[in-house]
């Protein structure tokens, strides 16, 4: 494998990576009303495990405020357990065939938990990019061995491996701040 296919391989796993690591913030809470907050919450209907996404509509009316609709009524009760169930903070109020949660202020001490949270991801974010950089690195030296590429483009492409790296790294890291910012803001 040439080279620029390792790189090309190396920053489109790294992409990915950043994207998780954003989809996986958008479940952070805030002092806003998301409906990534809620949509990946597994609900037990029809026999079998479904996401809330996949049994309501979600939309946000107010900054502090989730209306679900479910388009089966009978679904309606199940959605509700499993959002206590859920055990975010939420207390969901059923009116007719439509659930209303109304995001309760944060503490001081919630959002730092919070905090903490994000930057657990944060950091699961960063180790899965070495994991990549590690991997490209390890095609390279096959390569080597192999005969395929020499040495001195490998030491260069090392190189650029590292830089994707750092760069990746130092992109989670300003999605860190921006969501720590976004929690901590009231």
């Amino acid at each position: 494998m040439p080279t620029d296919d390792i790189l090309l391989e190396a920053e489109d796993k790294m992409v990915k990576t950043e994207e998780v690591v954003k989809h996986e913030f958008a479940s952070v809470r805030t002092s806003k009303a998301s409906p990534a907050l809620v949509e990946n919450i597994m609900v037990e209907v029809y026999g079998s495990q479904m996401r809330i996404r996949e049994l309501a509509g979600i939309t946000t009316p107010e900054p502090r405020m989730l209306v679900l609709q479910p388009w089966d009524a009978a679904s309606v009760q199940p959605i509700e357990k499993a959002i206590q169930k859920a055990n975010i903070g939420f207390n969901p109020s059923v009116q007719g065939k439509i659930i209303r949660i109304v995001m309760p202020e944060l503490s001081e001490e919630r959002r730092q938990e919070f905090v903490k949270v994000a930057k657990r991801m944060a950091e699961e974010g960063r180790v899965a990019v070495r994991h990549v950089r590690r991997d490209a690195m390890e095609q390279l030296k096959k390569e080597v061995k192999s005969g395929i590429i020499p040495e001195d483009e490998e030491k260069n492409a090392e190189k650029e491996v590292q830089k994707l790296t750092d760069q990746y790294v130092a992109k989670i890291d300003q999605h860190l701040a921006a969501k720590e910012k976004e929690i901590l803001t009231v």
